[in-house]
């Protein structure tokens, strides 16, 4: 079992992505650089939160052009589990590979503290055998995790079942006061109409052991050695 963390011109989450999938998880991991064309031999592929190109233009939007990515869509496709963490999340977006846009935090503040999610579906290979409403305390670190799409996006993605991941209070409750940008519907992370890839703004790799304040991050990269270990892999 092995697992890519792609690496791009100014990611900073890296680091932290692999420690927790190779130290703490005990999984096979790689660094991939963005330059390169294939994803052969990988068993899944995490894009790491960072400031990909400096967000010099809209965050992800260089990093989408990278030779990599096609790589991405190609293995997702073919129904690789994916997962998109704060910036990446911002990139598969860019590229395509799930709807809506990432706009300025409502507060037109950087927003970095432990928030609550609440767990909308177990669909994903990230969140299999995590129970829906199932409450987890997580770290959010951006700027622009507002996220938005219009209506009838929004409608659609309730309706089939693609919101993984929701801001809500300790006890489960969704109130303004628990969404830490104004994004819309309190969405924390969505996945594609498959569900092999996710896309979430909050930081499961920062918060994968207790020592950290949480090790609830952990539980997404459990939920991805179970599916994998289904799967053969």
């Amino acid at each position: 079992m092995k697992t890519a963390v792609l690496v791009f011109p100014g990611s900073n989450c890296d680091h932290d992505a692999y420690h927790a999938l190779k130290h703490v998880v005990g999984v096979d991991a790689e660094f991939v650089w963005h330059r390169q064309s294939t994803l052969s031999g990988y068993d899944a592929v995490v894009i790491p939160g960072g400031f990909t190109y400096g967000d010099y233009l809209r965050t992800g939007a260089m990093a989408k052009l990278s030779p990599v990515m096609d790589a991405v869509r190609g293995f997702a496709a073919a129904g690789g589990p994916v997962i998109g963490i704060c910036n990446g999340f911002q990139i598969l977006l860019e590229a395509g590979l799930l709807p809506g846009a990432m706009i300025v935090n409502d507060s037109l503040r950087f927003v970095c503290d432990y928030v609550h999610l609440r767990t909308e579906t177990g669909r994903t290979p990230f969140t299999r055998g995590i129970p829906a409403g199932k409450v987890l305390k997580i770290p959010v670190a951006h700027y622009q995790g507002n996220y938005f799409a219009d209506e009838k996006t929004l409608s659609a993605l309730e309706a089939g079942g693609q919101v993984a991941f929701r801001y809500c209070e300790p006890s489960g409750e969704v109130t303004p006061s628990s969404n830490p940008n104004g994004s819309a519907n309190h969405i924390a992370g969505i996945c594609n109409g498959a569900g092999n890839v996710l896309g979430m703004m909050p930081h499961p790799e920062r918060c994968a052991e207790e020592v950290l304040g949480s090790a609830d991050g952990r539980l997404l990269f459990d939920a991805m050695v179970s599916w994998l270990e289904e799967r053969g892999r």
